[in-house]
């Protein structure tokens, strides 16, 4: 695709786990002009430079110095991420992700100092591995002489922001990402400046949060930048999420979340109670083990993924028994980061390939229909299902999604939403509106008449963890 010389153009960055995606996109209607594409090293810790080189070999670096018509830019990113900086502006240590568990015994220990319902209510959640408090806790006790070194403390986004600014004195944020770090207010919106100090061990500089709307600066090359966002609430500025609407996104990690004015406040820790993008909450529950759990089933099958897909479709529904519970990685939801992953169910007559392919299935589905459960029990309507990520593609998946979840299934038009959503954050900072750009629908899925056996599956999962796992 080229970028027509007549338009008015924005990009949107989306730097996630595995790769740095960048779309340019015309302000004024939402078509997507151009994508471009750079790989992030695997793993749960990174040297942030690593997300600079990606966003420049995607193009960021020319969209930003205003090539083709880019008038504004947007960032958003995988939140939570530990970007720790000295004196100089330099990583103390290699920015720790959402992923790295290393800090389950700091979150442990934060929520009993503190209390699980403190958390809930003057934070908006209760801290587990994958918030940035506890890696800043875990840095102090396990690294302290590097503790000692932090001038300040960015996400993600923060610091490509920062850095396409040409890093200026004050660093900003937005809000929803500033509600991932377990050291701000979602209620009040405010830091709470005690706690990171409490963890850290010393004080630290934090980003300034902007409205929805705000300007973070305007880059060296001219180009309007807006606030920026987490990847989670920018998907849901990109897919344009209404009340009733239920994101389910299975990417790298699973993740089920709404936008709602509701607050949330779960002392059990299920529901993180984030805000949104647009001013709102985005109530949110994430699973470390997402589509990746497809993906190592194949390994262990080795079949390619289509091979799976396909074993997967020619198993009975219910997998004639068979059922995987995905902690393959720990779990986030629930906070099991110690835990592997099971196959229940076993009999000599059902273990078959094409079983084991739809049990993995099976598990990664159920464990987000739990999640769904969870938002439900906190009072978020739930109307219909939008299913997104790159695990959503999958027909083996699709085949019995509406059937689990139990409600309607819209699949939208494939797309990169969460790089889309910091796009049309662009734009709303380029005009002060929020863009009024339409959602594509490509797919709807309805509950089958019977799906008793969902219910059944359903059922067996949830006695399956309880005997397994406790909870």
């Amino acid at each position: 695709m080229t970028l027509a010389l007549n338009r008015r153009v924005v990009v949107g960055v989306d730097s996630s786990t595995q790769s740095c995606k960048v779309v340019s996109v015309d302000a004024d209607t939402g078509e997507l002009l151009q994508l471009r594409s750079a790989p992030h090293p695997d793993g749960t810790s990174i040297d942030p430079k690593r997300w600079w080189d990606a966003f420049e070999q995607a193009g960021g670096g020319s969209s930003a110095a205003g090539e083709g018509n880019v008038l504004a830019l947007g960032v958003s990113a995988q939140q939570h991420g530990m970007v720790a900086l000295d004196r100089a502006g330099m990583p103390v240590h290699d920015a720790l992700l959402w992923n790295d568990v290393r800090s389950a015994p700091q979150a442990a220990a934060l929520t009993e100092k503190y209390g699980a319902s403190m958390w809930a209510s003057e934070i908006g959640m209760v801290p587990v591995a994958s918030f940035t408090i506890t890696k800043l806790a875990w840095l102090h006790e396990n690294r302290p002489e590097l503790a000692a070194r932090v001038e300040q403390v960015l996400l993600p986004h923060d610091w490509l922001t920062w850095n396409i600014l040409g890093r200026p004195a004050e660093a900003t944020t937005d809000r929803s990402d500033a509600s991932g770090t377990g050291y701000f207010s979602v209620h009040s919106s405010e830091y709470r400046l005690d706690l990171l100090e409490a963890a850290l061990g010393r004080s630290a500089r934090v980003p300034r949060v902007l409205g929805p709307s705000e300007r973070a600066g305007v880059s060296p090359g001219g180009v309007i930048v807006s606030a920026g966002a987490g990847d989670n609430a920018a998907a849901a500025l990109g897919l344009g999420v209404a009340e009733g609407d239920v994101v389910v996104s299975i990417g790298t990690s699973g993740t089920v979340f709404a936008s709602t004015a509701a607050r949330i406040a779960d002392a059990s820790g299920s529901v993180a109670g984030f805000a949104d993008a647009a001013g709102g909450q985005l109530p949110l529950l994430a699973t470390i083990n997402g589509a990746r759990t497809l993906v190592a089933t194949a390994h262990m099958l080795d079949v390619d993924i289509e091979r799976f897909g396909a074993l997967a479709l020619s198993a009975p529904i219910d997998a004639d028994g068979l059922l995987l519970l995905p902690y393959l990685d720990g779990e986030r939801t629930p906070n099991l980061p110690d835990a592997t992953g099971s196959l229940t169910g076993m009999r000599r007559a059902n273990m078959r390939p094409e079983n084991v392919a739809q049990a993995s299935v099976l598990g990664l589905v159920c464990s987000l229909a739990d999640a769904l459960d969870s938002l439900r029990r906190q009072g978020v309507p739930v109307r219909q299902v939008i299913l997104i990520g790159g695990g959503s593609q999958s027909p083996a998946v699709q085949k019995i999604a509406a059937d689990v979840f139990g409600v309607p299934v819209v699949l939208p038009a494939p797309g990169e939403y969460v790089a889309l959503g910091a796009a049309r954050q662009a734009a709303w900072a380029l005009d002060g509106d929020f863009p009024q750009w339409k959602r594509e629908i490509a797919t709807e899925l309805e509950p089958s008449a019977a799906r008793d056996w969902a219910v059944d599956v359903r059922a067996r999962y949830a006695e399956q963890r309880g005997l397994i796992y406790g909870v």
